[in-house]
């Protein structure tokens, strides 16, 4: 279902001329950065389901952190960019295109996944540096950030410290600009007199808000903590909730109430939208 979802959105915005736009572009990119998410964890997770024996290489294990990570993080930045790019269309809709430039799409996407791999990177490599003593079993469905700091045999305060610094980077702040953006949005939705003009604004945003509603929410209740407080059962539905869950709702969220991607899919499967919407 992941795959056939996010592979339809992206194609679809790539097919139809009229979805190339800001908005479809980072769609296609959260799209493709789920693909990549569910995949980076989800083979190695069916497999030791099906497994009586229930192991990872440590090479595979270290892979695993570090992509799961490096996508996470720059699934939260992209979502503030998207929330900018909502703004700016309700906010400043005549000047719209000349603002989201396609320079300016590409510099922001090109920044998000830099700054996401790049804090993965630095994350990866102070947890691998701590000694483990021989611990080698991880009680998670994948290698996870908090489950391995708990395999650490010495202090990992500063590691914690340092964790929670980069989760309010990548978490709280970009939330922050979320909530910012929405409230310039609300502000401006109100300020439409037709009743139709509010609702068709409201719908724009809507799908998004779901998103970042699941992806934040699920994130924060697992990071915004110190892991040595970390509930290991509780981590492991949030965590399996945000890699495996997620990146199925969001097409569905996104496509269910989007006139434009039914009449783009339409379309492509060689279907006359006019003939249908008759």
């Amino acid at each position: 279902m992941t795959l056939l979802g996010n592979t339809t959105i992206i194609m679809v915005s790539w097919l139809d001329p009229q979805l190339h736009t800001p908005m479809y572009f980072f769609l296609s990119n959260l799209s493709f950065l789920d693909l990549c998410y569910t995949t980076s964890v989800g083979p190695q997770i069916l497999v030791n389901i099906h497994s009586t024996r229930k192991t990872i290489p440590w090479a595979s294990c270290v892979a695993q952190l570090y992509i799961s990570l490096s996508l996470g993080c720059t699934e939260c930045l992209l979502l503030a960019v998207m929330a900018y790019d909502r703004y700016v269309a309700i906010c400043q809709p005549l000047r719209y295109m000349t603002i989201m430039s396609r320079r300016l799409c590409l510099q922001m996407v090109a920044t998000v996944w830099l700054c996401g791999f790049g804090n993965s990177l630095l994350q990866t490599i102070l947890t691998l540096r701590l000694p483990r003593c021989g611990r080698n079993r991880v009680d998670h469905f994948f290698c996870e950030l908090p489950a391995l700091l708990k395999l650490s045999c010495v202090d990992t305060s500063a590691n914690e410290a340092e964790l929670l610094a980069s989760t309010v980077i990548f978490l709280a702040m970009p939330l922050g600009l979320i909530l910012v953006s929405y409230g310039y949005i609300v502000a401006a939705v109100l300020r439409i007199r037709s009743a139709k003009g509010r609702l068709k604004a409201f719908n724009t945003c809507a799908s998004h808000l779901a998103v970042v509603s699941l992806f934040y929410g699920t994130g924060i209740s697992m990071y915004i903590q110190p892991p040595s407080s970390y509930s290991q059962d509780r981590g492991k539905i949030r965590t399996l909730f945000n890699t495996m869950v997620t990146p199925i709702l969001n097409p569905l969220i996104y496509t269910l109430r989007n006139k434009e991607v039914h009449g783009a899919l339409r379309k492509v499967l060689g279907k006359n939208p006019t003939a249908q919407g008759t």
